[in-house]
């Protein structure tokens, strides 16, 4: 039988695809090759968890889902500009994302790169464009997802993890580079599920930006965790990757055990900083639970 969790990430999944396949741009285009590229990477697949915790925030405050539906697609195609580029020879040289070729094996390197590039500025555009949210915490959003995707965030997380590749780190290094790459993003979903109904100075963003980041570290260690314990077929990915580019990880550093605990450690920050929100925050503390638990 479907918990109450599985039937809203259902509906999540749901509405993103629909406000996705919307707002991209059209195969028919004189560019098609860059706009079927764009599809093919945003469209199909994922656990859109990133708009999931968009929607369950600001549903716990009240929001309206309308007003909830631009935010959640802008962190979205975010998030998939940044596997596109992530996957890349360049970077992490993977040939596999959500169970098919990864975007530069489908179509080309060039296309990849232009397909993560158009996928970025969509994003932007989107929220720029979503009239239903007041001026003020339309421009706090912009603010967030650029600073979520920058130098301050995931470029900057990414580009630290590609420094370290073949070195050890400290656990502390080791989490500047996640609270980057994974943390930064996931954080920001919480922070613009919030800003649709709260003031940009509100004092509950605080919190909710502490479950954010808590969560985004327990989500990485658990993939960290997936990467050693999973298999390509249950995760869509080929397993066994971070091993082989000598990557600094969870499991590396403490161990299966250690990574288990310090997951769990992540887990129980997250549920803490949601006590303000009391009984409104159980779909965000179910998420925290997912976050933990999940197999793929």
């Amino acid at each position: 039988m479907e918990t109450p969790l599985e039937a809203f990430l259902a509906t999540v999944r749901a509405r993103s695809e629909a406000t996705l396949e919307g707002l991209l741009p059209p195969a028919d285009l004189p560019v098609a090759q860059l706009a079927f590229a764009m599809r093919y990477a945003a469209l199909g697949g994922g656990k859109r968890l990133r708009a999931a915790l968009v929607y369950a925030t600001g549903e716990a405050l009240g929001a309206d889902r309308d007003a909830l539906d631009a935010p959640a697609a802008a962190v979205e195609l975010i998030h998939a500009y940044s596997l596109v580029h992530d996957d890349l020879p360049a970077m992490d040289d993977d040939d596999l994302r959500r169970g098919k070729p990864t975007c530069h094996r489908a179509f080309d390197e060039a296309t990849a790169i232009l397909a993560g590039d158009a996928l970025q500025s969509l994003a932007f555009e989107v929220l720029a464009e979503a009239r239903v949210i007041p001026a003020l915490q339309r421009l706090a959003m912009l603010q967030e997802l650029a600073v979520a995707s920058g130098v301050r965030g995931m470029a900057g997380g990414q580009a630290l993890d590609l420094a370290a590749e073949g070195k050890r780190l400290s656990i502390t290094e080791l989490e500047a580079v996640h609270r980057g790459k994974t943390g930064a993003l996931i954080a920001a979903s919480v922070r613009l599920g919030a800003l649709a109904v709260l003031a940009p100075d509100a004092p509950q963003l605080a919190a909710l930006g502490e479950y954010g980041q808590a969560l985004g570290l327990c989500f990485q260690i658990r993939d960290d965790i997936l990467d050693v314990e999973g298999d390509t077929a249950t995760l869509g990915k080929t397993v066994g990757a971070d091993a082989a580019h000598h990557k600094a990880t969870f499991p590396a550093l403490l161990g299966l055990d250690g990574a288990h605990d310090r997951a769990r450690r992540e887990y129980q920050r997250a549920v803490s900083a949601l006590a303000p929100l009391g009984a409104a925050g159980e779909r965000l503390r179910q998420l925290a639970v997912y976050s933990l638990s999940r197999q793929a």
